[in-house]
């Protein structure tokens, strides 16, 4: 699948694990719900930056172990390496072409606010 930011200056080659956008969440930890995006499952050899490298800009705070990607251009996040397993990625749903969140009904949420690495 390939996956873009807004300005398309960052564009990803995805492919997901096996159950595909049936992985869609949502979280609630303090980042994730004020960003909004849903993310899908891919494995950490599942995202391959195909162009725009040079903008992709990270994120981090707290443990330091999700790194959270964005394009420096137009601020659209399009994917993170996970802190809950960090062998995969979460990829923005929305990033993905053809793919319109809204048609994959009521999509469920992880309880970011009580990780069990903040304990």
């Amino acid at each position: 699948m390939k996956a873009t930011c807004h300005c398309g200056a960052v564009e990803l080659r995805v492919t997901l694990v096996d159950e595909g956008l049936a992985t869609a969440r949502r979280c609630d930890c303090s980042f994730c719900r004020r960003r909004g995006a849903a993310a899908v499952t891919a494995p950490l050899g599942g995202v391959e930056v195909v162009k725009g490298s040079d903008k992709l800009a990270i994120y981090q705070w707290g443990t330091k172990t999700a790194k959270h990607y964005f394009c420096s251009v137009c601020g659209i996040y399009t994917h993170h390496q996970r802190r809950s397993n960090p062998n995969e990625f979460g990829v923005n749903l929305g990033a993905l072409e053809d793919i319109n969140p809204r048609d994959l009904g009521d999509i469920g949420w992880v309880d970011g606010v009580n990780h069990p690495s903040d304990r």
